[in-house]
C-alpha cells in the first residue's frame, strides 16, 4: 500500500466501526444472494427433473406416493430408512413426451422411441424396452408430491431476497454515513492548515485551486469510501464465494473459472498504468479552470479595463478543450476495458461450459441442474467483475485527488503564538534589506531606513514599486531574505 493509501486508511480508521459493520452487513447480503442458484439447482435436479430418477413399487401410501395402472410407485430419493424397494421403474422424457418403461434402464447412453419401444445406447450396444406414452394428467399425478418442495424453495429465496435488500439497505446507509463523516473531517483539517500556511504560498497557489482540493477533491474522495470500497469489497467476497461453491458443485466447473482471478488482476494492472496519467491531467486542467474562473471573476474590473476579455477567452478556452481531450480519451480507455470485454470472456465461458456438457466431457455427474447453477454463478461472477471494472476510473481519480489534497495538508505551515508581548515603543529600522517574491527577481533591493518612536514616514511611489512589500515583510507575512529588520532594536525573525 503506497503512502496515500495508507492516510486514506488512516482516515477509515477514525471511523471503522460503522465501516466494519457495514462491510459485515455487505458479506451477509452477498452470501444471501448467491444462494440462488443452489436453490435453482435443486428445483431443476430434484424438483424438476428428478422424475426421471429410479422409480420403486411401494405397499405403502405417502404423501410421495403416485398410483399408477393400479399399483402405487415411490421414487428412489424418498424411500425412507429401511424401506426395502419393490420392483424398479422407470420414466423417460423424449422430447416433450414422457413414457413409462417397467423396468431398470442404463444411466448412460442416447434415448429414443421406435415403434412404441425405447431404444437406449450407441451404435452396437443399444437396447430395446417397451414404452408407454403417459397423458398430461399421468405425467401431472407423478409430478405432483414435488409441488410443495417447489413452492418451499420459492418462499425460503424469497425470504433470503428480502433479507439481502435489508442487509444492502443498512451496509450502504452505514457507509454513506461513514463516507460523510470522512470527508467532513478531512475537509476541516484542510481548512484548518489552509489559515497555518504561509503568504507566500498562496502567490504561486491561486485561490481557485485551493477551492478545488477544498471541494471537488474531497467529493472525489468520498465515491472512494461509498462506491468503489462498496464494489470492491462486494466484488471480492462474489468471487470468493461463486469459487467455493462451483467447488463445491463440481471441482472441473471451478478449474475451468480460476483463469478470471488473474484476468482480473492484470485488468486491473493495464487499466491503472494508463489511466492514472490521464487522470492527473484531468485534475490539474480542472484546479486550473476553477482558477482561471475565480480570478476572472475577482479581477473583471481590471479585465474589462483594460480589455483582456478575448485573451481571457482564449486562455480560459484552451485550458477547457485540453480537459476536453483527456477527458474523451480517458473514456475510450473505460469503454474497451468496461462490460463490453466483460461479456467476450462471459460468453468465451459459456461456450466451454456448453462444449463439454453437450460431449459429455464432463462425465454423466454433471447434471442439468449443476450446468444451470455453473452459468447462473459465471454470470453473477460477471456482475462484480463489470462493477469493479467500472469503479477503476472513479478509483484513479480518488487516489490522484487524495494525493493533491495531502500534498496541501503535507505543506509545513507556521503556527501563530498565542502569547502577548510587551507593548512597542515604535522604533523601526530597514538595514540593507532585499527581497525577491521569485528567485531572481528582486522587488526591493538594499533598503535602508530608519523610522523612530513618534515619528510619521511616508512611503511614496508607482505601483509595484515596492510601498506594500514593505508592510508585508514588517507584519512577517514573508521574512527577510538579506539584511536585517528590527523593532525596538529586536530582529523581527525573532518575534513569534
Amino acid at each position: 500500500m503506497n503512502t496515500t493509501g495508507k492516510r486514506l486508511f488512516r482516515y477509515a480508521l477514525l471511523y471503522k466501526k460503522p465501516i466494519i459493520a457495514a462491510l459485515v452487513l455487505l458479506a451477509l447480503a452477498v452470501c444471501a444472494e448467491l444462494v440462488g442458484p443452489l436453490y435453482a439447482k435443486r428445483m431443476i435436479d430434484v424438483n424438476i427433473m428428478g422424475i426421471q430418477k429410479p422409480w420403486y413399487e411401494t405397499q405403502t401410501a405417502g404423501a410421495f406416493t403416485v398410483a399408477y395402472d393400479g399399483k402405487k410407485y415411490i421414487r428412489s430419493d424418498h424411500l425412507q430408512n429401511g424401506q426395502p424397494p419393490g420392483k424398479e421403474v422407470r420414466l423417460v422424457q423424449i422430447g416433450r413426451s414422457y413414457y413409462f418403461v417397467n423396468e431398470a434402464l442404463p444411466d448412460s447412453g442416447s434415448k429414443n422411441i421406435e415403434n412404441g419401444r425405447l431404444i437406449v445406447g450407441d451404435k452396437g450396444t443399444k437396447a430395446s424396452f417397451p414404452a408407454l406414452k403417459l397423458s398430461n394428467a399421468e405425467v401431472y399425478a407423478f409430478y405432483k408430491p414435488e409441488f410443495a418442495g417447489l413452492i418451499s424453495l420459492a418462499l425460503s429465496y424469497f425470504a433470503f431476497l428480502l433479507a439481502g435488500a435489508a442487509l444492502a439497505y443498512g451496509q450502504r446507509y452505514l457507509l454513506q454515513v461513514s463516507a460523510n463523516r470522512i470527508i467532513r473531517r478531512m475537509r476541516n483539517d484542510i481548512f484548518e492548515h489552509i489559515h497555518r500556511l504561509p503568504v507566500s504560498y498562496f502567490d504561486n497557489l491561486p485561490a481557485g485551486k485551493v477551492v478545488s482540493r477544498v471541494t471537488n477533491d474531497t467529493e472525489s474522495i468520498r465515491e472512494l469510501y461509498v462506491t468503489v470500497l462498496a464494489n470492491f469489497f462486494s466484488g471480492v467476497i462474489f468471487i470468493t464465494a461463486i469459487l467455493g461453491a462451483l467447488f463445491v458443485l463440481d471441482w472441473r466447473l471451478a478449474v475451468i473459472s480460476m483463469p478470471m482471478v488473474p484476468i482480473l488482476y492484470f485488468w486491473i494492472v493495464i487499466y491503472r498504468k494508463f489511466a492514472a496519467k490521464y487522470n492527473h491531467i484531468i485534475r490539474a486542467r480542472l484546479s486550473d479552470i476553477n482558477a482561471i474562473i475565480n480570478e476572472s471573476i475577482q479581477g473583471m474590473p481590471i479585465i474589462q479595463a483594460f480589455r483582456r476579455e478575448k485573451q481571457t477567452e482564449t486562455e480560459f478556452a484552451e485550458l477547457n478543450d485540453d480537459y476536453f481531450r483527456h477527458r474523451n480519451k480517458l473514456l475510450r480507455m473505460n469503454s474497451i476495458m468496461s462490460h463490453n470485454m466483460v461479456n467476450v470472456f462471459r460468453n468465451l465461458f459459456f461456450l466451454i461450459a456448453l462444449w463439454m456438457f453437450a460431449g459429455d466431457r464432463l462425465g454423466p455427474a454433471l447434471s442439468v441442474g449443476m450446468l444451470y447453477a455453473f452459468i447462473d454463478y459465471i454470470g453473477r461472477m460477471m456482475q462484480p467483475i463489470v462493477g469493479i471494472v467500472n469503479q477503476l476510473a472513479n478509483l484513479e481519480t480518488a487516489r490522484v485527488s487524495a494525493e493533491r489534497v495531502f500534498e496541501l495538508l503535507d505543506v509545513e505551515g507556521v503556527d501563530v503564538s498565542n502569547t502577548r508581548l510587551e507593548r512597542y515603543k515604535g522604533h523601526v529600522r530597514f538595514d540593507d534589506v532585499s527581497f525577491a517574491y521569485k528567485q531572481g527577481e528582486d522587488v526591493l533591493k538594499n533598503i535602508a531606513f530608519t523610522a523612530r518612536q513618534g515619528e510619521t514616514v511616508a512611503l511614496v511611489g508607482h505601483t509595484g514599486s515596492g510601498k506594500s512589500s514593505i508592510l508585508n515583510l514588517l507584519f512577517r507575512f514573508y521574512d527577510v531574505e538579506r539584511g536585517t529588520i528590527t523593532v525596538d532594536g529586536m530582529d523581527i525573525r525573532d518575534i513569534p
